[in-house]
């Protein structure tokens, strides 16, 4: 196997990062989503740090596998918690070790940020395969259960 080498996503890679986002929902969810939208929502955080990052491992200098991380605001905790988001591999390039250098990549970045106190990540709950992933780089599941509510999208002005 090739080396791979992870770094962050420049704008460079915005085609990639939305076909693989496309991917994600379809392979993980069965979901077909908006590519204009996806893309648009892939060039918000690539020109806005604030809302979090992207990283990709790249072999041959070739994006194969990505992650993404936003941040979530802890009271209880006075600090950061990094959510582990839009996790890819190439169906070419799994079972590498390309999503533990990812993953480990984004736990040393919040490890060496004093204002992160630990991250998290959702995963579709009949996904065993993924959870199990998730335990071997020794995450574990939380006591919280993810509600959610989205809104029209014509309920934006502007």
């Amino acid at each position: 196997m090739a080396p791979f080498v992870i770094r962050p996503a420049t704008a460079a890679d915005t085609a990639t990062i939305v076909d693989f986002n496309l991917r994600i929902a379809a392979e993980t969810e069965d979901t077909s989503l908006d590519r204009d939208l996806v893309a648009r929502g892939v060039e918000a955080i690539l020109s806005n740090a604030g809302h979090g990052r992207y990283y990709v491992a790249c072999v041959d200098q070739a994006p194969v596998g990505q992650v993404m991380h936003t941040r979530e605001w802890s009271d209880w905790r006075n600090g950061d918690i990094w959510w582990v988001q839009s996790v890819y591999v190439h169906k070419d390039h799994r079972r590498r070790g390309i999503f533990r250098g990812l993953y480990d990549h984004i736990k040393n970045l919040a490890m060496a940020d004093p204002a992160v106190v630990g991250v998290r990540l959702y995963v579709d709950a009949d996904n065993r395969v993924a959870q199990a992933t998730y335990e071997r780089l020794g995450m574990q599941a939380a006591r919280y259960r993810i509600m959610e509510e989205f809104f029209a999208a014509d309920h934006r002005t502007g």
